[in-house]
């Protein structure tokens, strides 16, 4: 097997073994190399202790209780600024189902992959003072150590708990969580006596703090696999610690507008969010955009409604991700595009005026993820197409009416100025001066200059009406063919009339 080893990380280990130190890569960054990965950071085991760490490292930062130092180095690389050294170490019983009572340093290698929580993660690469220096880009490297046969289980695609699987739940119930999310992260299946292990003991997810859960659910949501690790969450009795109101949808039929349950859309749309790499706040408002349905249900068959529900869900959003402490402008976008995912997008019912109250009650920066998110809620529903003509025409809609219209209001100047600059009151010759002044602004942007327009408005307002209204008209008609030139493009965009 060949890897590459990052040259600081060579540097950290060189300086442990010249000083006959062991060192060790463990965790991720070696299930990583296997997997052909590039790790995402990098750790290191030693039988140092903390104070001989920070003595052969100047600048290193030790402010735990569990015997990690880290080692400041000067790489560019984010993943390479700090490699973290911990001590082997063993540890004593978890009476919060958090923390370990006590940590002990231990002698070996051997023990300190005996605490780790999964087999793919319990493995070490022993990086030897007379390789070290050789062990450059894909330069082959040995000793591999693997008690619990991680290597046979990346093979066969499980995610198996190291040792008896209960008492690594009863240590830390994190790991309840942690399985089914490397599960979804590496498209991998559960270890069958490890599920059972999970669904026993699922009840301890509740010591676990709810910033806990939040990162390890965000990072779920995010995974590749994400929808069986939704689907994982409820199999086992955890999603009732995490988003128990996900669950009311379950066998909840709808209408005729709907061939599959409310949980079932949920997931489904949350499916095409997953598929179409969308960030964390549209994945989240895909898997909870109905949640608020089963709450309003009237009725049963084709023609039950769920009047309201989107106001509902949007209440039910905010506590919910309120409740797992989960970033504040996150909450609160999500809890917008839920509430206002059920806009009208009919072509004969959509008016430019109804599409600035949309932009003004959601904001230009979140209609494109609102227009995904209605794309999700269709496929949740079994259409074969995302983006129908209605929709199309919606966001031909929303394009045109955010772009300036060819309008006086581009001017930096008003009908106001104009009067005072030429002493006169409202009238005809105020408007016909604008269209005048915006035609040129048009051909020549640097004249939108309230100075530079100045003298050419005393210029216009000594011509007499006659010649204004020639000049005017002429403008008039440019600006209009200026403006239908842009609409047609917008349309011939998004393939609509």
């Amino acid at each position: 097997m060949k890897f590459s080893i990052p040259k600081e990380v060579r540097a950290v280990a060189e300086t442990l073994t010249k000083n006959n130190l062991q060192a060790f890569l463990v965790g991720g960054c070696v299930r990583d190399l296997l997997m052909h990965r590039v790790p995402k950071d990098w750790d290191i085991a030693t039988d140092a202790i903390p104070e001989e760490i920070q003595k052969l490292f100047e600048d290193s930062v030790y402010e735990n209780t569990f015997g990690t130092v880290g080692i400041k180095t000067e790489s560019e690389d984010s993943t390479l600024k700090i490699i973290e050294i911990t001590t082997f170490r063993t540890e004593s019983a978890y009476t919060d189902k958090r923390h370990p009572d006590r940590v002990q340093f231990a002698k070996t290698i051997e023990e300190d992959l005996s605490r780790r929580d999964f087999t793919v993660n319990a493995m070490a690469l022993k990086m030897q003072n007379e390789k070290i220096k050789n062990q450059n880009d894909n330069a082959k490297l040995e000793n591999l150590i693997d008690p619990y046969g991680g290597e046979g289980d990346l093979k066969k695609k499980v995610v198996r708990a190291v040792g008896k699987p209960e008492d690594r739940f009863e240590e830390d119930a994190l790991r309840l969580m942690r399985a089914v999310r490397f599960a979804a992260q590496l498209y991998f299946s559960i270890e069958e006596k490890t599920k059972k292990a999970i669904k026993e003991k699922a009840g301890l997810l509740e010591y676990v703090s709810k910033e806990r859960i939040r990162d390890e659910l965000t990072k779920l949501i995010m995974a590749p696999g994400a929808v069986a690790g939704i689907l994982a969450l409820v199999d086992m009795g955890l999603m009732k610690f995490i988003l128990p109101e996900l669950l009311e949808g379950i066998s909840v039929g709808q209408n005729k507008h709907h061939i599959f349950t409310v949980f079932e859309h949920n997931l489904k749309s949350f499916q095409y969010a997953v598929d179409k790499n969308f960030t964390l706040d549209l994945r989240l408002a895909s898997l909870l955009h109905d949640v608020g349905k089963p709450r309003v249900k009237k009725g049963n068959g084709p023609n039950s409604t769920f009047y309201g529900h989107q106001v509902v869900g949007e209440h039910m959003v905010v506590k919910m991700l309120d409740r797992l402490h989960l970033q504040k402008a996150i909450t609160e976008r999500v809890a917008l595009l839920v509430r206002e995912h059920m806009f009208v997008y009919d072509p004969d019912v959509v008016t430019e005026a109804g599409v600035r109250r949309l932009l003004r009650r959601v904001g230009k920066e979140n209609t494109d993820d609102l227009v995904r998110l209605r794309e999700a809620d269709r496929i949740g529903s079994g259409v074969p197409k995302a983006q129908p003509y209605r929709l199309r025409y919606l966001k031909a809609m929303i394009e045109k009416v955010q772009k300036d219209p060819v309008h006086p209001k581009m001017l930096k100047i008003r009908g106001e100025a104009i009067m005072e600059i030429l002493k006169i009151a409202p009238g005809p010759r105020v408007g016909k001066i604008l269209a005048i002044l915006l035609e040129e602004v048009l051909d020549n942007p640097e004249l939108n200059d309230g100075e530079i327009l100045k003298p050419r408005i005393e210029e216009l307002g000594s011509l007499t009406d006659g010649a204004l209204d020639v000049l005017a008209a002429k403008a008039k008609k440019k600006a209009v063919e200026a403006q239908n030139r842009i609409d047609d493009e917008i349309k011939k965009k998004y393939f609509v009339k």
